[in-house]
Formats: C-alpha cells, structure tokens, sequence
C-alpha cells in the first residue's frame, strides 16, 4: 500500500482538541524540522555514509527532475535531511463503525477534514486506538515514513525513507510535492488520490528519461500486481458495503463480516507494507482514500494525451465540481 501522510492537521488544531495532542503535534513537528541539516552540508561531511550521500544525491536529481518535467513547487522541500532515529515519521490511527467503511474523521481548520490522526510516538498511538477500540470502533495503526505540511514548511528528506529503492524514492517524493501542488480541504479521498496517479505518472517519466529499462520493467510489473491486489479487495468492499445496508441482527452481520474479511487475510499478510495487520473496516476505508479516485485521475491524464498542466487543469475543475455538488459527484468529462 502506499503510504500515507499526516498533512498540515496536526499543527493547526481546534480549541476543542486536547492539549496533550496538540502539544504532540507541533512539538514533535517543529523537532523534526530542527534536526534537518541542508544536504550540501550533509554531502561535505566525511563523516556521513557513502550510501546516505549517493542516496541523497538521487533525492537531488529527483527533486530537479519533479519542478522541471513535472511542473511541481520549486521550493525549499526536500533539500535537506533529518535522521529521525525511529523507523517512521509518525504513527496515523484510522478508526470506522464495526458495520460501516466510511472512517471516522477528525476536522482542523486548516487541512479540513481527514481520516486519521497522525502521533509522533507509537505508544501515544496505540492508546489513542485503544480508546477507539473500547468506543466499539474498527482500528488500524500504521507507521508512516513521511507526511506533508501542505508548502506550510520547507519538509525534509528523511532517514525513515532516504534508504529505499531509487523508483520508490522518486514515487515518495512525487507524491508528497503533488500535495502542495493542489489540496482540497476536507476532501482526503481527492487529495491523495490525485497524489497517486501523478506519483505513478511521475515515476514512469522518470525512468524513461534516465533510460531505465530494467526498472521500468520492474515498475510495470508491481503497478500490475497493485491493480490486481486493488481490484480484490474493492471486490470485498462492494459485497461488505451491500451487507451493511441489509436489515440483519448484530450477530449474523458479525459472522458474515468476519467471512467476508477472511478472504483479504492471505492478500494482506503478502504486502510488506501490511504486514501484521488485521483486514477491517478501518484498514479498508484508509485504502479506499488512495484508490477510489485514481482511475477518474487516470482518465483525465489520458484526455490530455500526457500533457500534464492539461491535467492539472481538469484536476482542478474536477475539485470545484466536487466542492460544489458534493465529495461524491461523478467527474464530468
């Protein structure tokens, strides 16, 4: 699954959330900013790893590669380096109803309304979801390598990501700039979708353009495996939507629930990124928000016959027909 971000929600927090939350939130971002270094500096070090500097000369021609064949923000992002020393970013927490995909959402007046909410230690995760859970709610907490603040703040290059294969880098970093680039308030399902489907596009013009034909190969053959992966678990999202709409008592929807969840056991357990999750409502409402409108994106990068301030174009208009008609307005062609 592709990963998720935090967005700019937890620095911009309404009086009626807890102080201990916000404390979190902006603590933990405004450490995370202070420990990045710019990446010349970084470079110049000798002590610094050999990996680490040809890892964050890539990030470079990568960020190069995102303003001038992308048309992404030319800014400070991504143009210096934080080691964090913890495996993720933040921990986000996605809770649904035990017979409803449709995610609890959390509102701030900046990012608007979204999904999840996003701590920067595990623990205060995990007891944010126990909360969730005694409430009688479906929970997942996943770590999270990076998140965006929106353009808010120049974000940095991460060691909780820097690592990764050359074509994932280039997808995270696209995905991330795609935010700043165009974000609806409110409208988490738009946003990253959209993220995806430039993400995906993105990397393949990448390695066309550095003439990596192996790894396109490789690109092609996971993006066939993600749409096959995709394709079965909306198949048992259809049938559980079907199912919450029926008139059965608790204990019959319970059973059927579980059955219906089982079949995603074996699916889940094979990707990496999910690996120890338990299939629920939760986990199937925050894969949704990254899926169910990249196909729409997918058809109007097609209608633009690849030129993407085309797309943008008709990425926007399909924003303000969505803001005005409603997050489950039918894009227009």
């Amino acid at each position: 699954m592709r990963t998720f971000c935090l967005g700019l929600s937890a620095l911009a927090l309404s009086g009626c959330e807890t102080l201990s939350y916000y404390g979190q939130a902006v603590g933990g971002h405004l450490a995370l900013v202070g420990s990045a270094q710019p990446v010349a500096q970084v470079l110049a070090d000798p002590a610094a790893a050999p990996a680490l500097k040809e890892q964050l000369q890539v990030a470079g021609e990568i960020r190069d590669f995102a303003t001038r064949e992308l048309g992404l923000p030319d800014n400070g992002s991504y143009r210096s380096y934080a080691a964090l020393g913890r495996p993720y970013a933040v921990w986000n927490v996605v809770a649904a109803p035990e017979f409803s995909l449709k995610p609890v959402q959390s509102c701030f007046p900046i990012a608007g309304c979204v999904a999840y909410r996003g701590f920067y230690e595990q623990a205060a995760a995990q007891r944010h979801a126990a909360g969730l859970r005694d409430a009688g709610n479906d929970v997942v907490v996943y770590g999270v390598p990076a998140y965006s603040t929106l353009g808010w703040f120049d974000d940095p290059l991460l060691s909780t990501f820097i690592g990764y294969p050359q074509a994932d880098l280039a997808r995270l970093l696209f995905h991330e700039l795609a935010h700043q680039l165009l974000y609806v308030k409110g409208d988490a399902t738009f946003n990253e979708s959209f993220a995806v489907a430039l993400e995906r596009e993105g990397v393949r013009r990448w390695l066309a353009a550095g003439g990596r034909d192996a790894e396109r190969v490789r690109f092609r053959e996971r993006e066939e495996r993600r749409r096959e992966f995709a394709a079965r678990v909306e198949a048992v999202r259809g049938r559980l939507e079907a199912l919450y709409r029926m008139q059965l008592a608790p204990q019959a929807m319970r059973e059927r629930k579980r059955d219906e969840l089982e079949t995603l056991r074996p699916l889940v357990a094979a990707v990496p990124a999910l690996a120890g999750q338990e299939p629920n409502n939760a986990l199937l409402a925050a894969y949704a928000t990254y899926t169910d409108l990249v196909p729409v994106f997918e058809g109007f990068l097609a209608q633009a016959q690849g030129d993407l301030p085309a797309f943008y174009a008709r990425a926007k208009q399909f924003a303000s027909e969505r803001s005005s008609q409603g997050p489950s307005s039918a894009p227009r062609p």
